[in-house]
């Protein structure tokens, strides 16, 4: 199992979700028996290679302190910060200060939305990274046809070519030290950070796409909550 090394989960959940137009975090939102977070949450805590799990939560967050959070695996909650890499290099801060975690241990990144996680994708990730020295993502390769619109216009400008082009999803996996460097290295130079592995890209570094399932899902506006249900209520042995 990648050389032993220990594996911790990285879940940013400081973000607001205002496309839901929900009286509050499209995290926290209803989701069968659960609410989105508690399910993503699942997804980790029952996989036997995942060492433990650290959450960034909105520091005026009123809702995690209600959950009843069943994890047999160590759970840790940090303050998020403004944009989404913030709250992910709180994370690492504290897995540095608090953990004393490994250079060479591996930080999975997964968006607070994605309840859908299959344990074969979760597998999939592991066994494909086993010897890499950077890291990688699960992505899905882009089967629509793209087109790219004039400046803030919705009138078609022209077609994209979809060729080598990919959706990126999460997890998104990376040695420790590196996603930590990249990170503050980023956040030091003013570059703009859109995922985990824009910050990679940012050091010259290639990140390995690793094709995920479709059913894993970021639920970002109302009707995903519908699709997010039937993919869970067919059972996560089915995903």
């Amino acid at each position: 199992m990648l050389n032993n090394a220990e594996i911790w989960v990285v879940i940013p959940a400081a973000g607001v979700g205002k496309r839901m137009q929900a009286d509050r975090p499209k995290q926290y939102l209803p989701l069968l028996d659960q609410t989105v977070i508690e399910h993503t949450i699942d997804c980790f805590a029952e996989h036997p290679k995942i060492t433990g799990i650290i959450l960034s939560l909105n520091v005026d967050d009123p809702y995690w302190a209600e959950l009843i959070i069943n994890c047999d695996k160590p759970l840790y909650t940090v303050a998020g910060g403004k944009e989404r890499s913030d709250s992910v290099l709180n994370a690492l801060n504290y897995l540095e200060t608090d953990m004393a975690l490994a250079d060479d241990s591996w930080v999975m990144v997964h968006d607070a939305a994605r309840p859908c996680l299959s344990q074969a994708d979760i597998d999939r990730l592991i066994d494909e990274l086993d010897n890499s020295a950077v890291g990688g993502i699960l992505a899905s390769p882009v089967r629509d046809t793209m087109k790219r619109s004039f400046d803030k216009q919705p009138i078609i400008s022209h077609t994209e070519n979809r060729e080598n082009l990919w959706h990126a999803l999460t997890p998104q996996m990376f040695r420790f030290a590196l996603l930590h460097d990249a990170l503050q290295q980023a956040l030091d130079n003013n570059v703009a950070i859109t995922d985990d592995a824009s910050a990679i890209e940012n050091m010259g570094l290639a990140a390995q796409l690793i094709e995920g399932n479709a059913s894993n899902i970021k639920i970002t506006k109302p009707s995903d909550l519908a699709l997010a249900e039937f993919f869970l209520s067919r059972g996560k042995e089915s995903l």
